[in-house]
């Protein structure tokens, strides 16, 4: 974990619990904060087109990352993007397909990545959103950017789209560790590159999405999840050593203690299927971590969600606490719902 915050982060809550602070009430942000459950995203979205398009139109961009900050007392800006955007920029071809998802050709399990032409210029569209939205924030607001972990961005670029159990990468690691490793190995490299980048374009720290993470064995977790976090972790260390790193290995349950120790992040997202009285008795000693409401608590409102949130305030009430969701807020969220969240926390409206 990182040192205790400097003078330099007190005026960003967020950041100094990243850094090993505790903050009562807890500074809060929600993952997919800037998305489909608001109006105005969609309303701009209508006028903009796809949502790559968007992706890669910094004044759309930077518009979406600051438009929840508008309507609620969030501590933190993420970077409006994708996990994919890496493979995008390894010379895969990303579209996004409505109603479907995205959808990364040829698949790589029939196609091999040299036959790709890598593009690192997509980064660039991407740098210039971080500067814009930095140049917009308060001083007080952490500006999170991110990427997707290996594990999941390889499990997109083998199947060419999302699957539930990742057969095919998990089956090409299987049958041919030589070349899946060679798959892990361009990701590691390109996202490092990333995140350097949205480092010096303006963010504060950054998370590392394993959203299926939770699919692999406890041997391949350590082969390709812990593993090549680690070595991400540790050239960041190097290369810009005050960025502060969350990792979030969605569904590792019982792994996350060994993710927590191995890998080198600064803090630990929860998924709302963690109960956070084991993580805080199973976690390191002091180590931040953040989340873990469920979404669909947050839909449901009402006297469910007020339980929901009394119960992770009070089982985390002595470790460094991020208020999160356990992943993504849902397109079908009532914003009163959200609301109310904030009014549970302690935070004006």
């Amino acid at each position: 974990m990182a040192d205790q915050p400097s003078d330099q982060t007190t005026d960003k809550p967020l950041l100094a619990v990243l850094r090993g602070e505790r903050r009562d009430p807890p500074p809060v942000w929600m993952m997919r904060q800037a998305g489909r459950y608001l109006p105005e995203y969609r309303a701009l979205r209508a006028e903009k087109g796809g949502f790559l398009d968007m992706v890669y139109d910094p004044p759309a961009a930077a518009e979406i990352t600051l438009q929840p900050l508008r309507r609620f007392a969030l501590d933190a800006a993420i970077l409006f993007s994708d996990i994919l955007i890496v493979p995008h920029a390894l010379g895969q071809n990303l579209s996004f397909v409505a109603g479907e998802g995205p959808r990364l050709a040829p698949p790589l399990s029939g196609a091999e990545l040299a036959e790709f032409e890598p593009a690192p210029e997509r980064f660039e569209l991407i740098y210039e959103t971080v500067r814009q939205v930095k140049a917009q924030l308060s001083p007080e607001t952490t500006f999170l950017g991110f990427a997707g972990s290996p594990w999941t961005v390889a499990t997109y670029m083998v199947a060419g789209e999302g699957s539930r159990e990742q057969a095919e990468a998990r089956q090409l690691a299987y049958r041919d560790p030589g070349k899946f490793g060679a798959i892990i190995a361009a990701i590691e490299e390109s996202t490092i590159g990333y995140l350097v980048g949205q480092a010096d374009a303006g963010v504060d720290a950054v998370q590392l999405f394993d959203s299926w993470s939770g699919s692999l064995a406890p041997t391949e977790f350590e082969r390709w999840v812990i593993a090549p976090t680690a070595r991400i972790v540790a050239k960041l260390r190097a290369l810009r050593p005050d960025l502060t790193i969350i990792g979030f290995p969605k569904g590792a349950g019982g792994k996350l203690p060994a993710y927590a120790r191995e890998t080198g992040v600064d803090a630990l997202g929860l998924d709302e299927t963690v109960d956070p009285l084991w993580a805080h008795a199973s976690l390191p000693d002091g180590m931040p971590v953040q989340g873990n409401l469920d979404p669909l608590a947050l839909i449901a409102g009402g006297p469910a969600l007020e339980k929901a949130v009394r119960v992770i305030l009070s089982a985390l009430e002595e470790r460094p606490h991020v208020f999160n969701l356990g992943h993504g807020i849902q397109q079908t969220t009532p914003i009163e719902h959200v609301q109310q969240l904030f009014r549970l926390l302690g935070k004006a409206v």
